[in-house]
């Protein structure tokens, strides 16, 4: 034993001092590692293994798989090893699977892995200890296998953060005690093998995790099995002292009901503790009384339930009339009001105050709300709140002449004929009781009719007429941009917050229902990532579809590149660097962590929003369903063509995840250029940047002069190789070839 600690404490300096002259493909780290694990299994005879040095990518070590100069994965299952694993996977920074089963390999499992792992597999070795408690750091674990192995103790309570682990296998070992509570958080969890341990208690925690396949056999788990375990396909459970007893649920007797007889000597003993209520009926042939009185129960029982559904029934009926008569007034009260008379409804005081009124100045009569609209949730919004008596609200601001500019007004010819005018702009929020009351969570449709519940929650509801105001009626001073879905304005709250309203294109609306509509809309506001623009609110008013999110003050980067000096100027090498990892993140969130994954679609330089510090944020996530029609779908590819973002497969209609990847690619080579992905201004040879560029980028001299020249060379040519290479790998012709988000993430991190 002493022995081993000096050889490794020798071979540590030998790495220590010989590390600076080190050369090679592989990162000087991942080598550094490989040479650790090599000394903790025992030198095993492995095609070129070295005891130090060396370039696994570029000598391609047996086992050993790599992206271009980071190791990704390790597979030597049944390669005979022995040893230990140590404690230098830890530094391999970019490992994405490891598979060490059916080996020979002792000692622990390592205390320290590193957090790229996807699949990690140690099954069929020597393996001793526990499970180590540095599980949550493996965040984007899908496969986990320690089985048959010698592992002894507790399962550590430590899978808060596995919440798309798919995979646990811990059988065949020593495992003890109760299954920790965070396995109820592993979401994604569809296969879980426990057999042949010493597990003890309940099984309560894994109701609620979508299992496919589940197997608990040869333990000690008791208790009654959770009805939805009994659900899952591939359900093993032999072996355990479960308590499959159903304990009958007690009967309270009727009041009036005589006392019982004495029991009898022939009557068992369980029905003489328990009594009656908790036995099953006995009848005999001499105790008649018994058998009438349990007929006498049931139709006791079915008596009071038709009474009490009855009771339901007619209070029912009588809000339903309340309602009917209450909309019955409102309509005789709205048409005595406009439709008595011969000449057009006019805007009093009431509705809008004058442009020369003051902020002082208050209406005196009532204003009547359309009885389409649900007085619950107008009132709720701090709409108008009653039908007769009502207090409006000081406006500070002339929507008179906002209102019915016709130069942008939103087009609502396409709502029924009954649909009465919209109420009057809501009022500026006070306080901050008064925004949080904003959110109605019931969602009621234009017409009056009850949509169908969603989890809205966390995103507002407007209204065209506070959108209206909000945008000066979608003036032109407030048009931001356009794009293939709708053009965008930016809208000032009255309480001073900006936000961008983005109006979709009739011919795109129209492709969805409202019901559709807001599916889509409960849909995008789950997608939560620092690096996605969140969705704010959004309006379904008289057929129209609007989405509300928040405000970047800074632009696309489009316009950073090619239109905005000022901030052209602030956007450095590093600057760069950063918002291309943003960028990345926010497509390996959409792509490999959301569930079930996303692609966007329409991913260019001009969906990338820059806010006050520069940081990224991805527009128009989650909107691939506003493209299920063929025609927007063509247009869509055709514009991402067109202005040199498709990738080759558009031409045959397909677009997958490694679509988004190609993309991606080009807007690199945008912000490493700072030329426009198609610029019919330059030569014909230069028009389109991805068939310009790729020949050049493994030409050093050719991509030293490609670079933005407002950079000054202010950077290294290791990372400008080291982004040619990343550029390259993302812009390959067949999308098999593209490496997934996940492991672009790993690369440009090594660039900062």
């Amino acid at each position: 034993m002493g022995y081993l600690k000096w050889d490794k404490f020798f071979t540590g300096l030998v790495l220590i001092f010989t590390l600076p002259f080190c050369s090679g493909i592989t990162d000087q780290l991942d080598v550094m590692a490989m040479n650790n694990l090599y000394v903790a299994l025992g030198y095993p005879p492995l095609r070129g293994w070295l005891l130090v040095g060396g370039d696994p990518c570029g000598e391609f070590w047996e086992g050993v798989e790599c992206v271009f100069s980071n190791i990704t994965a390790i597979k030597l299952s049944g390669a005979n090893l022995g040893g230990e694993l140590g404690d230098g996977l830890q530094f391999l920074g970019s490992v994405i699977q490891i598979d060490f089963s059916n080996n020979h390999i002792g000692g622990s499992v390592p205390s320290a892995l590193p957090p790229t792992l996807r699949n990690f597999s140690l099954s069929g070795n020597q393996l001793t200890g526990s499970i180590p408690d540095a599980l949550p750091v493996l965040s984007q674990l899908l496969e986990l296998s320690l089985d048959n192995n010698h592992l002894v103790g507790a399962i550590p309570d430590a899978f808060q953060q596995l919440t798309v682990l798919t995979r646990l296998d811990l059988s065949g070992n020593n495992l003890s005690g109760q299954l920790p509570s965070s396995m109820g958080n592993m979401f994604a969890l569809s296969t879980l093998h426990l057999q042949n341990n010493r597990l003890v208690g309940f099984l309560d925690v894994l109701r609620d995790l979508p299992l496919q396949d589940l197997n608990i056999e040869n333990n000690l788990f008791s208790g009654p099995i959770p009805p939805k375990l009994q659900t899952i396909p591939n359900f093993r459970k032999d072996g355990n002292p479960f308590n499959t007893t159903i304990i009958p649920t007690p009967q309270a007797a009727p009041s009036a009901s005589p006392a019982r007889a004495p029991s009898s000597p022939e009557e068992p003993l369980w029905h003489r503790v328990n009594g009656p209520s908790s036995s099953p009926i006995i009848v005999k042939s001499g105790e008649p009384r018994r058998f009438l009185n349990a007929k006498a129960i049931v139709w006791i029982a079915i008596t009071g339930v038709s009474i009490v559904a009855t009771l339901i029934l007619c209070l029912l009926f009588s809000r339903w009339f309340k309602a009917k008569r209450r909309d019955k007034i409102a309509k005789e009260h709205y048409f005595d009001t406009y439709k008595g008379s011969t000449e057009k409804p006019k805007h009093d005081e009431s509705s809008f105050p004058r442009s020369n009124q003051t902020d002082t100045e208050v209406a005196k009569e009532a204003v009547v709300r359309p009885p389409e609209r649900s007085g619950v949730d107008n009132q709720r919004m701090g709409f108008v709140p009653k039908l007769k008596q009502e207090r409006v609200m000081d406006v500070r601001r002339n929507t008179q002449s906002s209102m019915y500019m016709r130069d942008n007004e939103i087009d609502m010819t396409d709502t029924d004929d009954d649909v009465l005018p919209p109420p009057p702009p809501p009022p500026p929020f006070s306080t901050d009781s008064d925004i949080e009351n904003s959110v109605v969570p019931t969602i009621v449709s234009t017409a009056g009719r009850p949509m169908k519940s969603r989890n809205l929650n966390s995103v507002r509801m407007f209204t065209v007429a506070s959108l209206q105001q909000y945008t000066s009626s979608f003036s032109q001073e407030n048009f931001l941009g356009e794009g293939m879905l709708g053009s965008v304005f930016r809208a000032e709250l009255p309480y001073g917050e900006l936000l961008a309203v983005k109006k979709l294109d009739n011919t795109v609306a129209r492709k969805q229902t409202e019901e559709e509509f807001l599916e889509l809309v409960s849909n995008i506001s789950k997608l939560r990532h620092a690096n996605i623009v969140e969705l704010v609110g959004y309006c379904a008013d008289h057929g129209q579809r609007l989405l509300v999110y928040e405000y970047c003050r800074n632009g696309t980067l489009y316009d950073a590149l090619h239109v905005d000096a000022e901030i052209h100027q602030k956007l450095s090498w590093n600057r760069r660097i950063q918002v291309a990892i943003g960028a990345a993140r926010a497509l390996e969130y959409l792509h490999e962590v959301c569930r079930p994954p996303v692609i966007h679609r329409n991913f260019r330089s001009s969906n990338l929003l820059l806010d006050d510090k520069l940081e990224v944020h991805v527009s128009d996530c989650g909107l691939s369903p506003l493209l299920a029609s063929t025609s927007v779908s063509q247009q869509i590819s055709a514009g991402l063509s067109v202005h040199g973002y498709g990738a080759p497969e558009f031409e045959s209609g397909s677009y997958t995840y490694q679509s988004d990847v190609y993309s991606f690619g080009v807007v690199l080579l945008e912000l490493l250029t700072r030329r426009k992905p198609y610029d019919r201004s330059r030569p014909r040879g230069e028009q389109f940047l991805v068939r310009w560029a790729v020949p050049k980028l493994h030409d050093i001299d050719a991509l030293s002069r490609m670079v933005d020249p407002s950079l000054y060379g202010a950077y290294s040519m290791k990372s400008l190789s080291r982004l040619a290479d990343i550029i390259s790998s993302c812009l390959q012709r067949e999308p098999e070839f593209r490496p997934p988000i996940s492991e672009i993430v790993q690369e440009l991190l090594q660039m900062t």
